[in-house]
């Protein structure tokens, strides 16, 4: 028997494997969804159900103005709520319409039309789109087939301290790890 082989005896092969799993993890992801992290906060919204069309108002071939939205079944723990917004159907990637975070925990719905202030008056925080502003920014897709705008939100054991401004990808780092239950609505839209 070979020393390397008397010293990594049948935990050779999977010694191996950590570093592939490591590097296949992702890095600007959404946080990977873990057995113990419930997928059971109900996110809805007056404007549209689930799957449904986004109606044209909040969008940029309307008012642009951010949809209504609601949750319910947040744990008794949760300390703050961050909300993204976001679609992966863009052609070159998930482009990312609204960051939110710091939501307190007794909130539970935003009306439409969200003010695209740095800091809202119940002490959220709006972080960068990728149209490169605060706040929300609404589905503006290419002519063709329809997209799909996920609203996520997540119930978060910690209060997250982020200035306003943040991107989707440092709140997702400030979040990982601390994610109690989550849920989503996901709305579609299409320009002819």
């Amino acid at each position: 028997m070979s020393p390397l082989r008397r010293f990594f005896g049948s935990w050779g092969p999977m010694l191996f494997l950590v570093p592939i799993l490591v590097s296949c993890s992702g890095g600007d992801s959404e946080p990977m969804l873990q057995e113990e992290v419930a997928v059971n906060i109900e996110v809805t919204s007056p404007a549209f159900t689930e799957g449904a069309t986004i109606p044209v108002e909040h969008t940029c071939d309307g008012e642009d103005i951010s949809p209504p939205l609601k949750w319910k079944a947040l744990p008794d723990n949760t300390k703050s709520i961050a909300l993204i917004s976001d679609d992966p159907d863009a052609p070159g990637g998930t482009w990312v319409h609204w960051v939110l975070y710091a939501i307190p925990p007794d909130v539970t719905e935003f009306p439409a039309g969200v003010l695209r202030s740095q800091v809202l008056s119940n002490g959220a925080r709006q972080g960068k789109n990728d149209f490169n502003r605060l706040g929300y920014g609404g589905p503006c897709p290419p002519k063709g087939s329809p997209h799909r705008y996920f609203f996520k939100v997540y119930a978060l054991d910690i209060e997250v301290d982020l200035v306003p401004g943040a991107t989707k990808s440092e709140l997702l780092q400030s979040i990982d790890g601390h994610i109690l239950a989550q849920g989503q609505l996901m709305g579609r839209y299409q320009r002819r």
